[in-house]
């Protein structure tokens, strides 16, 4: 069991917030001409394939105990829910306005972690995280206008991700991170794999898989790099702090993603989403300032 160690799981998470945009870009750039179920396919078949050399040259284990399978099957199947609905939603809406909506999971991981963990959660806290509520809510609003219904999936990926974040932390202090996402990746796969299998033959767009050209071929190679070192990082910072301390930290996404949208495609939030950007990013540094106070307080007293 490995103790708490909240900086430490700060900045993993940190690195998390850096790389998932690059990896939620790639896949809006192939969104075009990838069909969504072989990205998916893709994206965790190199995960799985990524890992297990590494497992195999530090002498680890895929072996797990019944409860941490059950769990890390659930966990699986939330992860590819939610990484399929956030792929899908980039295909209509700018990368920073997609990934600010679904910062309402971060509020929803908080309450789950109060409610169903039991996990300690200070008024404070839960009063910043409502400010960033908010926020999200200005960047609905214009995003909804301009696209209609598709703004609101990104709804759908935060209580996805909620839900993932919550079984994540149940397993990842019993388990090593490195098998954890190896043995995700190849149940992922699993299951696309008979996803694709049971559809073969079907005309249907759903089951569709295509030979990609070189550049789509690159970037393919890059967005399961990119996947699996994010979540591997994301996976390694909640073994070391608990989901309420990291939820707010996650808000520093937002202007990682706003970069690599103006970056990448040009794109930048307008006026009112903007605002709430701003609002939901400095409710996520006010909890990350309370955080580092509360743990000074702790050293000093030991």
């Amino acid at each position: 069991m490995t103790l708490d160690r909240p900086v430490l799981g700060i900045a993993l998470m940190l690195g998390f917030c850096a790389l998932a945009p690059l990896g939620d870009s790639i896949a809006k750039l192939l969104g075009g001409t990838i069909p969504l179920g072989q990205l998916l396919l893709i994206r965790f078949g190199a995960q799985f394939i990524l890992l297990l050399p590494i497992i195999w040259l530090t002498k680890g284990t895929l072996r797990m105990s019944g409860r941490v399978l059950r769990l890390t099957i659930i966990r699986t199947v939330l992860h590819i829910l939610g990484i399929g609905t956030m792929f899908y939603a980039l295909r209509f809406l700018p990368l920073a306005d997609a990934i600010a909506i679904a910062f309402v999971m971060p509020f929803i991981m908080l309450l789950l972690g109060k409610l169903v963990l039991k996990e300690q959660v200070g008024p404070r806290r839960l009063a910043a995280c409502a400010v960033g509520f908010v926020g999200t809510l200005l960047v609905i609003q214009p995003s909804f206008a301009a696209v209609g219904a598709p703004a609101l999936l990104p709804l759908i990926v935060a209580l996805v991700f909620a839900l993932f974040m919550l079984v994540t932390r149940q397993v990842a202090k019993d388990c090593d991170p490195i098998s954890l996402q190896a043995v995700s990746g190849f149940v992922a796969t699993l299951i696309l794999g008979t996803y694709f299998l049971l559809g073969s033959g079907s005309d249907h767009p759903a089951f569709e898989l295509i030979i990609p050209n070189q550049r789509d071929a690159i970037l393919l190679v890059a967005i399961g790099v990119l996947g699996t070192f994010a979540h591997l990082l994301m996976t390694w910072s909640l073994r070391f702090a608990p989901s309420a301390t990291l939820a707010p930290m996650q808000y520093l996404e937002i202007p990682f993603a706003t970069f690599v949208g103006w970056l990448i495609f040009n794109d930048l939030p307008n006026g009112l989403a903007a605002i709430g950007i701003l609002i939901t990013v400095c409710s996520g540094l006010y909890i990350v300032a309370r955080e580092h106070a509360a743990e000074r307080v702790v050293v000093s007293e030991i």
